[in-house]
C-alpha cells in the first residue's frame, strides 16, 4: 500500500472513533408506518362503474316500455305477418323523425363525436390502468 493510502485510512479511523452513532427519534417507527398506511390508502381504489345498476335497469325499462307502446298503438290487425310488423315498426319510426332536418355540420358532429368518445375512453382506460397498477 502507498503511504498516502495509510494516512487516509488512519484519518478515517480517527473520524469514525470521534463520531457517535446516530439513533432515530423515539417516534421514528410510528412516523414511517403512518406514511406507509397513507400510501396504501391511496393505492386502494374501489371499482365504480360509469353507469350504475339502477341506471341500467331504468334504461332497460324505458326500452321495454317503448317496444310495448309501439306494439300496442301501431298494430291494428291481429293477424299480421312478421315482415309486415317489421315494416310497420320501421315506418312508424321513420315517420316520427321525418319532420327533423339537420345541417351537414350537425350530421358530421353526430357521426364523429361518438367515435371520438370511444377513442378517448380507450386511451383514458389504458392511462388509469397503468397509473394504478399494483
Amino acid at each position: 500500500m502507498k503511504e498516502s493510502d495509510k494516512n487516509i485510512e488512519q484519518l478515517i479511523e480517527k473520524m469514525m472513533a470521534e463520531e457517535k452513532l446516530q439513533s432515530p427519534s423515539i417516534d421514528f417507527t410510528f412516523q414511517i408506518m403512518a406514511k406507509v398506511e397513507l400510501l396504501e390508502e391511496k393505492k386502494l381504489k374501489t371499482y365504480k362503474p360509469l353507469i350504475s345498476k339502477p341506471v341500467w335497469i331504468l334504461m332497460g325499462l324505458a326500452i321495454v316500455a317503448l317496444v310495448i307502446y309501439i306494439s300496442l298503438f301501431s298494430v291494428s290487425e291481429n293477424n299480421l305477418k312478421i315482415d309486415e310488423i317489421g315494416k310497420l315498426y320501421s315506418d312508424k319510426i321513420a315517420n316520427s323523425f321525418s319532420g327533423i332536418h339537420f345541417s351537414k355540420n350537425i350530421m358530421y358532429a353526430i357521426l364523429i363525436v361518438p367515435f371520438m368518445i370511444l377513442v378517448q375512453v380507450g386511451i383514458l382506460k389504458n392511462y388509469f390502468d397503468k397509473k394504478y397498477e399494483l
